[in-house]
C-alpha cells in the first residue's frame, strides 16, 4: 500500500496562449518530463468531497488561513486504482497526504461508505475515516483537466501546466467515460503551478521568467463550485 506525505510551497500563475507555448518550449528543453506524460500530457480527474454545509469550499472562499480539501484522483477512467488525498494549507505551505485505494474501494467512497479505511492499519487511513464519517463528507464535484508536467529532482520541484479545466456537479461517477462537463477555465488561459520544498533553485526561477507576473490563489475545486452555484441562483 502506497502512502505519501509531502510538505511544500505552491505558487500559481495564469498564462495566455503565447506565454504557455513559450513556457512549454523552455521547460521541455531543460527539465525532465513527468513519468505520467503520454505524448506530452495526460488527464487528471478528481472527485472532491465536502461537508453538508460546504465547509471546505466556504473556508477557501472566505480566505481562512488553515483549510483542507479531500479528493479521489485518477488519471484515466480505466484505472484500477485511485488516490485518496488530503490537502491541508497553512500559510505558504501545503501538506498533501495520500494513499492508494482500489477501484472497488473508491466506488464505495463515492456512495458515502468509508468503512474500507478501517481495515487499514496506518494512522492516516484511520484519521481519514473519522474525519469523513463524523463530518458527513460526500461527493460534491468532479474536476478534470489536461496536464503537462516537469520535474527537478534536486529539490523535489514540480512544474505543471493545466489547461481546459472543466467540471460537473451533476455526474459524480469518477470512472465514467462520458462526463457532461461545463468549462471552468477561461478560454486560452492555462494555470501554471510551481511546487517546491524550502526554496526554488535559481536556474529554475530564471527558466520560468515570471518577473512581474502576479500570483493567483486559484483553487480548481472552488472555481468549479462557484460556477455551478451561479447556475442555480
Amino acid at each position: 500500500m502506497e502512502i505519501l506525505d509531502v510538505l511544500r510551497q505552491e505558487k500559481k500563475y495564469l498564462l495566455s496562449i503565447e506565454q504557455t507555448e513559450r513556457m512549454r518550449r523552455s521547460l521541455g528543453r531543460v527539465l525532465e518530463e513527468d513519468a505520467h506524460a503520454r505524448q506530452g500530457g495526460y488527464l487528471v480527474r478528481s472527485l472532491y468531497f465536502d461537508t453538508p454545509d460546504d465547509t471546505d469550499f466556504r473556508e477557501k472562499s472566505d480566505g481562512i488561513g488553515e483549510r483542507r480539501k479531500i479528493r479521489l484522483r485518477i488519471y484515466d477512467p480505466g484505472d484500477k486504482n485511485a488516490k485518496l488525498e488530503l490537502k491541508e494549507k497553512t500559510g505558504d505551505f501545503q501538506r498533501k497526504r495520500s494513499l492508494t485505494v482500489s477501484r472497488e474501494e473508491a466506488e464505495q467512497m463515492m456512495e458515502g461508505n468509508y468503512t474500507s479505511l478501517l481495515l487499514r492499519e496506518d494512522a492516516f487511513a484511520q484519521d481519514m475515516y473519522l474525519t469523513m464519517q463524523e463530518k458527513a463528507y460526500r461527493p460534491r464535484c468532479v474536476v478534470e483537466y489536461d496536464r503537462s508536467a516537469w520535474l527537478v529532482r534536486e529539490n523535489d520541484i514540480r512544474i505543471t501546466l493545466d489547461a481546459n479545466i472543466r467540471a460537473t456537479e451533476s455526474h459524480l461517477d469518477l470512472f465514467s467515460r462520458n462526463l457532461l462537463t461545463y468549462p471552468v477555465s477561461e478560454r486560452g488561459i492555462t494555470t501554471l503551478e510551481v511546487k517546491f520544498n524550502h526554496f526554488l533553485l535559481s536556474y529554475v526561477r530564471d527558466l520560468l521568467a515570471l518577473h512581474g507576473q502576479p500570483q493567483v490563489s486559484a483553487s480548481k475545486y472552488c472555481m468549479a463550485r462557484s460556477i455551478g452555484m451561479r447556475g442555480t441562483e
